[in-house]
């Protein structure tokens, strides 16, 4: 259902932390224009985790209304909590999204027969098009290949972003799933490979700065031109390795600060980018072709 490059979407906010309206209009603009083939909305690029309950759903409508049908609007609605899950999940639906990316609950680690109940509480709750969302790095819980091929059979999941970067894993999950569900990237410097085993597409922190560069990649990837995706990886690469500097979202929101596009805000516990890391961010996106946006 969803393919080539999708942004993980940062939430522009203002020094104050409150949300930065034009700026986000702004950016759903530049996605458009650059060839972006999907938005992913206030995922954990997008500082989920310090957004309130009623401003997740505030910003999650905002992005369909800007995109205003141009482009396809996934949101992102997981929850450690399966009920606060279904909650997210049913207003991103009725507000219009067109899928919604459901991160593995964090923190409290569940077994793998939780996972699969949870899962599968909310897409029997809520009947939006799911893609399941692995993150162990993060989560401190690992979605096993079995675990995701059980929920493939469910029909509203379509999808799995696999953001471990295990290549061995992505084949695995798509011999088992057999086509029932699309298998995206979830890390930026694996994406390419990814899609070249098979893969759909990659939801990206890089796309935030070099959406055009990102698209580009994804279709000659997609197309299997393993050499055009090769050279355009190749000048992303930096991006790739030093938007991970600090803790995403941090170093994607200075660069697009840097670019003219956003305010500098951020929310506590995350802080501004270390002073120490800008002049290596600011070489990979001169090597990627990145510039200023007028």
């Amino acid at each position: 259902m969803f393919h080539g490059s999708m942004v993980a979407l940062v939430t522009p906010m203002n020094e104050d932390g409150s949300l930065a309206e034009e700026a986000l209009a702004r950016l759903v603009d530049f996605h458009v224009e650059a060839g972006t083939d999907a938005i992913v909305a206030v995922g954990t690029t997008g500082e989920s985790a310090t957004l309130d309950e009623k401003e997740h759903c505030e910003v999650i409508r905002k992005v369909v209304d800007l995109a205003r049908g141009r482009i396809p609007v996934i949101a992102g609605t997981g929850s450690n909590c399966t009920a606060e899950a279904i909650r997210l999940t049913r207003c991103a639906m009725e507000a219009g999204a067109d899928a919604c990316l459901l991160v593995t609950p964090y923190y409290n680690k569940p077994t793998q027969e939780g996972l699969y109940l949870h899962h599968r509480a909310i897409a029997e709750a809520v009947p939006v098009p799911q893609i399941l969302y692995n993150v162990p790095g993060r989560t401190a819980c690992d979605m096993l290949p079995e675990t995701v091929e059980r929920l493939s059979h469910l029909p509203n999941i379509v999808g799995i972003k696999e953001a471990t970067g295990d290549l061995a894993r992505a084949r695995r999950i798509l011999e088992l799933c057999e086509g029932r569900l699309d298998l995206y990237s979830g890390d930026d410097a694996t994406a390419m490979e990814l899609m070249l085993l098979g893969g759909k597409g990659v939801i990206s922190v890089t796309a935030n700065v070099a959406p055009g560069a990102m698209a580009q990649m994804c279709s000659a990837a997609i197309a299997g031109d393993a050499g055009r995706a090769r050279a355009i990886d190749a000048a992303l690469e930096g991006l790739h390795r030093d938007l991970f500097l600090e803790a995403n979202p941090i170093p994607v929101k200075w660069a697009l600060w840097e670019m003219g596009l956003i305010p500098p805000g951020i929310r506590l516990p995350l802080t501004p980018l270390s002073d120490s890391c800008h002049e290596p961010l600011r070489q990979a996106m001169v090597q990627a072709g990145v510039s200023k946006v007028s």
